[in-house]
């Protein structure tokens, strides 16, 4: 019995997305997979806001600190391969719980940094957190049906992005001002009274003299508090990273005990009973490898996701240099962009559902073009918006598309290689990775506005690689002569059904309820 519509000709996966309901199998692992997600993509980028303190601190400039994002971003590119088969071979909920834990421990040990190769090698380490998406992507193709797998994909990695927006505002605007509170009423007093700004403040000790940092460890050592060469600001980067890391391990043993692989279970339970074949991760990343369609949608993903975690680096610098803003209020700025995940990715794939149920797989592949040069063309306004509120409104409308674009790529996903979606998914999740870390380096080596600008001109290009798509079973893009053909004619006869309270009725459009259904079988 399931607390939601299942079709069993697609291994009991739920054909309705029960938003408000926890059961166990098919919602409980879409609320895992997305709690989990958004806890990692926090960790992930919990340091981000925080990037012009650590700067400060350890004397770096900006190149010195797109190197670190660039680390960031590259070790997230091979894990997400590598996450791929390990979800064909070991199933989500083991992957995930193991992502949860390995970037935790590293984050909770970011306040020992003490230089930029230090720096770069714990970010690379954090890096792990971002193959959390390959599975949260696995987890909810494993638990719904390919009718409405792109809606669900979309709401569990939107939701899971939004860890992007609330680390902005919540470390730089909140945990970090109140830390530095906290060591200001615990003996940190010292560091304000040399007078000026807290920049100044980190300057004029670091430029002091011999004489005053012997006082200044006279006072350390009665406080027995701090160190006196740390002001209040630089104790709180250090430290606050703590918060993020343990909900982390503790999400990870969560994860553990309350979930599920798949609708039939645990995918060790499966194996011993041999319900399920054993898969080899060569054949499973070979055969995905192999599938033209999966490197043009590893570039399109590049080109949407690639934007986003460039963001997420980039944004709270940019508005705290570029109008000469506080870090706390470039950092709650800079926290929009990830809110809009809140609705857009999920309505990005719900609009890839319902354009495929009208179109077929033209539909899917139309919109996905469109919602790239959309975003393209808005990138490049934004590039060139030069008052606050301006270039908030432009970055807000081009988020709503970047999100978009990267749910209606997991719409298609699913249609690649249905058997081994985990390494279809792997490989397209690293491209978005690769993207980064291409987009990280113009902004390293380019003014930050003409950065923009070529970013935005790359995903304009990107959509025209649509016309290169060619769907087994389906007629490509290009071929508008013909309507949709289905090789398996048998599915023309046999259209899937569902079971509906030991009834059935044939398949039509994405159903999403939001009540909670009564059990049926």
């Amino acid at each position: 019995y399931y607390a939601v519509r299942v079709d069993l000709s697609q291994d009991d996966k739920a054909s309705e997305i029960a938003l408000f309901s926890n059961e166990r199998p098919h919602m409980r692992g879409f609320h895992c997979a997305w709690i989990s997600f958004f806890i990692t993509f926090f960790t992930w980028f919990a340091l981000s806001p925080l990037l012009s303190e650590v700067a400060l601190s350890l004397n770096l400039d900006k190149q010195a600190i797109w190197t670190s994002s660039i680390y960031g971003v590259a070790g997230t590119s091979i894990c997400r391969v590598l996450m791929g088969p390990a979800c064909d071979k070991f199933g989500a909920r083991l992957c995930m719980c193991w992502t949860l834990f390995l970037s935790g421990i590293p984050t909770a040990l970011i306040g020992l940094v003490e230089n930029l190769p230090g720096l770069c090698a714990l970010r690379l380490f954090i890096g792990v957190a971002g193959a959390s998406f390959v599975a949260c992507q696995y987890w909810t193709t494993c638990m719904f049906t390919k009718e409405v797998s792109g809606t669900a994909n979309a709401l569990v990695a939107g939701w899971g992005n939004l860890g992007g927006g609330v680390t902005q505002i919540v470390m730089g605007s909140i945990l970090f001002p109140l830390f530095k509170w906290i060591y200001r009423k615990t003996g940190t007093q010292w560091a304000e009274g040399l007078g000026g700004s807290s920049i100044g403040n980190d300057r004029m000790l670091r430029g002091a003299g011999d004489f005053t940092r012997s006082v200044l460890s006279d006072v350390n050592e009665e406080s027995n508090l701090v160190d006196a060469d740390m002001t209040p600001s630089e104790l709180a980067w250090r430290t606050v990273c703590i918060i993020p890391a343990i909900f982390s391990i503790v999400t990870s043993y969560y994860v553990y005990k309350h979930s599920d692989d798949s609708p039939k279970g645990n995918y060790h339970k499966q194996l011993k009973m041999n319900k399920i074949p054993v898969v080899s991760a060569r054949t499973s990343l070979g055969c995905a490898a192999r599938n033209w369609n999966t490197w043009i949608l590893f570039i399109q993903y590049g080109c949407c996701f690639g934007v986003e975690i460039t963001l997420n680096n980039a944004a709270a610098l940019y508005f705290k240099s570029e109008f000469d803003l506080t870090t706390e209020c470039a950092a709650a700025i800079a926290s929009i962009f990830g809110w809009t995940n809140l609705i857009a990715r999920g309505l990005g794939g719900f609009a890839s559902d319902i354009s495929s149920a009208k179109y077929g797989m033209r539909g899917r592949l139309g919109w996905q073009s469109l919602s790239l040069v959309l975003e393209g063309i808005i990138i490049m306004i934004f590039a060139h918006t030069k008052t606050l509120a301006g270039a908030i409104s432009t970055m807000v409308i081009f988020s709503i598309f970047v999100q978009a674009s990267e749910g209606s790529t997991y719409g298609i996903v699913p249609y690649v290689n249905s058997k081994f979606t985990g390494s279809v998914a792997g490989i397209i999740g690293a491209g978005g990775s690769v993207g980064g870390v291409v987009f990280s380096l113009l902004f390293k080596n380019f003014e930050d506005r003409k950065a923009f600008t070529y970013m935005g001109m790359a995903a304009i290009l990107s959509s025209l690689l649509t016309l290169g798509i060619h769907i087994k079973g389906f007629d490509p893009v290009i071929n508008c002569l013909h309507r949709e053909v289905v090789l398996n004619a048998n599915l023309n006869d046999n259209p899937s059904q569902e079971v509906v309270q030991n009834k059935t009725k044939t398949k039509s459009s994405p159903d999403i309820s939001f009540d909670n259904v009564k059990e049926t079988s």
